[in-house]
C-alpha cells in the first residue's frame, strides 16, 4: 500500500494559529489574511508547501538555506487554511484558484516581479496553476508530482476530500492521515475544502507552457503518479530524479542541489 501521507510535505510538529507581532500578514484579494515570511535579498523564489503543511515545512529543508547562501530572496507563506493564515469555513473561499491567486497577490504586495516558484506535493498542484495564470512567473519547480492531478476526478483527491469531510468510514486505508491532522490540531474542515476545490491543470494547458520547468521526484516516489508522465506534458520540462520517497525528498541535499542548478540555468 502506498504511503498514507501521500500529500504531505513531511511530518511537522503541531503549530499554533495564534498571531504574534512578529508574524507578517497581508490581506489577499478577497479579504483573507495570509501569513508570510521573507528572508534574504536577490532574485525572489517562493516556496509552496504541501497538504497539511505550512511555511515552516521548509525551515528544516536543505533547500531554503541553499537558496539563501546562493543569494536568492526566499518567500514562504501559509496557504489559506493552513498555519497562521486565515482558515475560512466556506467552500467558496477555496474555489476559483484562490490559493494561486493568494500567491500572486502576495508577490504584488511585496512588489516582486519575475519570480521563480518551487512547489512540492500539493504545492506543485498550486504552482502548476501559476504556470497558467501568472505572467510574472519566470520558472517553476514541480516536486513530488506526477500527471494524475491533471484529472479533475482524480480518485485519490476525491478520497481525501471525503476523508476530511466527514466520510472517513469510506476510506479506512487513509485513516492515518486524518488521525495525524487531528493530533496536530489542524483544521480538518479547511483541509476538506482544500481537497474538494483542488484545481487541476489540463494537459492542453500544460502543453502551452513556455517558461522553464523542473519536474523532480524521489526514486521511490510514485505516490502522485509518475513524474516522467508529467514531464512529457510540458514542452519546456526537465526531469530529474534524486534518492528518496515522497516524505523525505523535499528536505534532502539532492533535491536542493538539483533545484539550485535548475534555477541558475533558468536565470
Amino acid at each position: 500500500m502506498k504511503n498514507l501521507l501521500v500529500f504531505f510535505l513531511f511530518v511537522l510538529p503541531v503549530t499554533t494559529s495564534a498571531q504574534t507581532g512578529r508574524d507578517p500578514l497581508f490581506t489577499s484579494f478577497d479579504g483573507t489574511k495570509i501569513h508570510y515570511e521573507v528572508a534574504g535579498k536577490g532574485k525572489p523564489v517562493v516556496l509552496v508547501h504541501g497538504f497539511m503543511g505550512n511555511s515552516t515545512s521548509w525551515q528544516k529543508a536543505v533547500l531554503r538555506q541553499t537558496l539563501l547562501d546562493a543569494g536568492y530572496q526566499v518567500v514562504q507563506l501559509d496557504l489559506r487554511g493552513n498555519g497562521l493564515s486565515d482558515k475560512p469555513h466556506t467552500l467558496a473561499a477555496y474555489q476559483n484558484d484562490a490559493e494561486a491567486r493568494d500567491i500572486m497577490a502576495l508577490m504584488k504586495h511585496l512588489k516582486l516581479k519575475n519570480y521563480d516558484a518551487v512547489g512540492y506535493s500539493r504545492g506543485s498542484i498550486i504552482t502548476a496553476r501559476l504556470l497558467v495564470l501568472d505572467k510574472n512567473l519566470h520558472s517553476a519547480v514541480l516536486g513530488g508530482m506526477g500527471a494524475d492531478f491533471t484529472n479533475p476526478d482524480w480518485p485519490r483527491r476525491r478520497a481525501f476530500a471525503e476523508l476530511f469531510s466527514g466520510k472517513a468510514h469510506l476510506h479506512p486505508e487513509f485513516q492515518g492521515a486524518l488521525n495525524s491532522a487531528k493530533s496536530r490540531g489542524l483544521d480538518t474542515l479547511a483541509l476538506g475544502f482544500q481537497q474538494q476545490t483542488q484545481p487541476s491543470t489540463s494537459p492542453a494547458e500544460l502543453g502551452k507552457v513556455r517558461i522553464p520547468v523542473l519536474i523532480i521526484c524521489g526514486d521511490q516516489d510514485e505516490d502522485n503518479g509518475r513524474a516522467g508522465d508529467l514531464a512529457k506534458l510540458i514542452p519546456t520540462a526537465t526531469l530529474k530524479t534524486v534518492p528518496g520517497n515522497h516524505n523525505t525528498t523535499s528536505a534532502s541535499e539532492g533535491f536542493a542541489r538539483e533545484v539550485l542548478a535548475f534555477l541558475k540555468t533558468a536565470n
